[in-house]
């Protein structure tokens, strides 16, 4: 039984140390592993690089573009992950770009960049970017990073 199963709350949240604990007491063995590579995601710069990383790792591994992605006179370059319900208008996305779930794209050029869910963007030339969760962008900057529910028109 784990700590979520049991609800097991101290200081008023789960800890992990209460669920490790738990496990060496079911008999799970903890041994060191191996890091061929640390990705730190504490900046922009950073997690962009690691996003166009992990999709260069994942290319040819599976489908990073889904089946419900709306492509209207675009280019994807692969590695790309698109969500569902992305809808791409007169735009060339890729390489090293994610996109998720339900964002618009018109009238862009995006490559080395992360859109997070439910964003839009137009009429943008974008590297090395980063756009969060809600928001829209419409204009002519390179290199940013908006947060969740950011607009910039």
């Amino acid at each position: 039984q784990g700590v979520l199963d049991q609800n097991i709350i101290r200081g008023g949240e789960y800890q992990i140390n209460d669920g490790i604990e738990a496990m060496k007491r079911n008999g799970m063995r903890f041994v060191p592993g191996k890091v061929d590579h640390w990705m730190d995601c504490g900046n922009k710069n950073v997690t962009v690089e690691t996003n166009g990383r992990m999709l260069q790792f994942l290319r040819g591994e599976e489908n990073l573009v889904s089946d419900s992605v709306q492509l209207v006179d675009s280019e994807i370059i692969e590695p790309c992950y698109i969500g569902k319900n992305v809808r791409i208008v007169n735009s060339t996305i890729g390489p090293d770009v994610s996109i998720g779930d339900n964002s618009v794209v018109e009238n862009s050029r995006i490559e080395n960049s992360l859109i997070q869910t439910h964003a839009t963007v137009k009429n943008a030339r974008l590297d090395n970017a980063m756009i969060g969760n809600h928001a829209r962008f419409d204009g002519k900057f390179t290199q940013i990073s908006i947060g969740d529910y950011s607009v910039l028109e």
